[in-house]
């Protein structure tokens, strides 16, 4: 009888999700009414705490200050849209992050908590 021990390492398990499309649209701010009012009175600073739980650089929306079309914005959805596998296209992404930035942020921030993703780890296991 041998005594071996097999190592697996840890790999994140991500929930997949039945739907190609966005969990809210991008006008239903009342779904969540608290985020809605701080994204509308301070956009910059809840842009900043989206992108940094999204994963991103903190300050990464303070970009968006610059330009016509908000970068940030623009790539931080069309990201999301890629991550969770959302149908949609550049276009639409440049239309909503140029004239809806606000509500562009409070869409984001419903999808990422409906489509919490979750991380197990594996540990190892004795033979």
């Amino acid at each position: 009888m041998s005594n071996s021990m097999i190592i697996r390492q840890p790999q994140p398990v991500m929930v997949i999700q039945d739907s190609d499309e966005w969990g809210s649209g991008i006008c239903d701010c009342c779904q969540d009414v608290p985020e809605c009012c701080c994204a509308f009175w301070c956009c910059p600073c809840f842009a900043c705490k989206v992108t940094d739980t999204y994963g991103e650089a903190l300050c990464l929306p303070l970009l968006d200050i610059f330009g016509m079309v908000p970068p940030a914005t623009l790539a931080m959805r069309v990201a999301m849209r890629h991550r969770y596998g959302i149908a949609g296209n550049l276009c639409t992404d440049c239309i909503y992050a140029s004239f809806c930035t606000t509500c562009t942020w409070c869409q984001m921030s419903r999808e990422m908590r409906r489509r919490n993703i979750q991380v197990t780890l594996v540990g190892a296991k004795r033979t």
